[in-house]
């Protein structure tokens, strides 16, 4: 465990997590979560053992489809930006609709993906926090930490959802069943495909979803240049360029530290953001309004600019002049 600022911090709250009450995110045992992993152990043995067994290009296909469109629609546009962040408001029908594509890619349901979120953002704010919110435990021990563990603090926060989710039926349903939705999509799958289209549009799909997540949640907090950097903050984003593409926006992650608010996370020079774009499709339609962006933003408290790497990204817009250097 380390840190980066004064020697007795006051841990801050966020807009759900709140530290009253003395909460810690530095003292805490990393603890096995069975039903977790044998979740992704699971479907990581079957996509590894049937995947190759059932393979076919329509099978393929199928997998790169439904992946394509539950991570950018569901996980990226509906998990992320619209229910965890209110990055834009949209119908209710819609809403839903991305949140349920974002349940299908199998990592939790509604509440549990705005508490695995907000939690680990909570502790990333301040200014020590474990190794488990800062993926510093080294390659293996994190994959195994945050793919089969959660952590258990010794003085947690308090968290709370916004009334009018936890009141949703169609979240309670679904945050219940999330597991079981799986089935909404096999069966169907099963008699378009037989075999090959579960194991592949199913099995392989959510391995390779729930460990790409991590995978790209390692990397983009792991030290490397940046341009934005938040001071006080023990933990730092960073963004992955070369992987904004296949993860619709999610990589650019020191541009989503900067402005975690904002529904446009490929927001520099050169960055292809795919899931904005759907966002301003919506947008384009009149189905999304209140669209949150950098330049309607207000910086995070404590945003500078990173000096020593300025030079490295000359073509940075015009708005972000108004930033002090750090």
């Amino acid at each position: 465990m380390s840190g980066n600022c004064e020697e007795n911090p006051k841990p801050v709250s966020t807009e759900r997590v709140s530290s009253d009450g003395g909460a810690n995110p530095v003292h805490g045992t990393v603890v096995l979560k069975p039903a977790k992993m044998a979740w992704i152990v699971g479907m990581t043995v079957v996509a590894l053992v049937a995947g190759p067994m059932t393979f076919s290009w329509p099978a393929f296909s199928v997998f790169v489809l439904i992946t394509a469109v539950t991570i950018c629609g569901g996980h990226s546009v509906g998990m992320h930006r619209l229910l965890i962040h209110r990055s834009f408001k949209t119908v209710p029908w819609i809403e839903k609709t991305l949140v349920y594509l974002g349940v299908l890619v199998g990592m939790a349901g509604p509440y549990g993906m705005i508490r695995l979120h907000d939690f680990r953002d909570w502790g990333q704010r301040q200014s020590e926090c474990h190794d488990f919110f800062a993926h510093r435990a080294g390659f293996w021990k994190d994959a195994y930490w945050q793919l089969c563990c959660g952590i258990k603090l010794k003085q947690e926060p308090r968290f709370t959802i916004e009334s009018d989710l936890v009141s949703d039926p169609f979240y309670l349903v679904v945050e219940r069943t999330w597991m079981a939705q799986q089935l909404v999509i096999a069966v169907p799958l099963y008699l378009l495909g037989g075999l090959p289209f579960v194991v592949w549009g199913i099995c392989c799909r959510v391995s390779v979803s729930l460990i790409g997540h991590w995978l790209v949640g390692y990397f983009a907090h792991q030290p490397k240049d940046h341009l934005l950097f938040v001071k006080g903050a023990c933990v730092q984003g960073y963004n992955l360029p070369r992987l904004g593409i296949v993860t619709f926006g999610e990589a650019f992650h020191e541009n989503h530290h900067a402005f975690p608010a904002s529904a446009k996370l490929g927001f520099l020079p050169g960055q292809t953001d795919l899931g904005w774009w759907l966002v301003t499709g919506l947008e384009r339609l009149g189905l999304a309004w209140d669209v949150n962006t950098p330049e309607t933003l207000e910086a995070r408290s404590g945003l500078t600019i990173n000096r020593e790497n300025r030079g490295n990204f000359v073509r940075e817009p015009g708005w972000l002049h108004s930033l002090r250097e750090g």
